[in-house]
């Protein structure tokens, strides 16, 4: 159940974009400094990211990326699902996926599977990038930086 680095990534940069909604395109070398992500890897992202349809790209010298989604309507689930496919704990309880398990159908874990893959698949998908936005603010906050020498 573990979200590749790529993943990670690719959230990072939504929540960025999500952040300077309104502001205009954002450059990758602007979200790849503020969410210490390789900028070549961040290329490849966010081409990606634009064939889903979750950002757009615009060229020039003004040019970037920019979210085509409001961030209280995208969900971290749509993001991951996108990326990294399906989230499951093991692959036999992955949603239409044949399995050559040879107890599928007589498995006394297959209950436990499905419930922890549902519980985790509620966290991302109850969570949009506003809730993140609003969350990161609450903890910068609450953040009292250290000084001590």
């Amino acid at each position: 159940m573990s979200v590749s680095q790529k993943c990670q990534y690719g959230l990072r940069a939504v929540l960025e974009l999500a952040k300077r909604r309104g502001s205009g395109p954002t450059s990758v070398s602007q979200i790849a400094e503020v969410q210490a992500i390789p900028p070549r890897f961040l290329e490849l992202i966010l081409g990606q990211l634009r064939q889903g349809g979750f950002v757009e790209s615009r060229r020039g010298v003004h040019g970037g990326y920019l979210l085509t989604m409001d961030p209280a309507r995208l969900y971290v689930g749509q993001i991951i699902q996108f990326i990294d496919g399906p989230v499951a704990p093991v692959r036999c309880v992955v949603a239409n996926k044949e399995s050559d398990c040879p107890l599928r159908g007589n498995c006394a874990f297959m209950s436990m599977w499905s419930r922890a893959r549902d519980a985790v698949a509620e966290v991302y998908d109850q969570t949009s990038f506003q809730d993140l936005i609003e969350e990161e603010a609450a903890a910068a906050e609450r953040y009292v930086a250290s000084y001590c020498i």
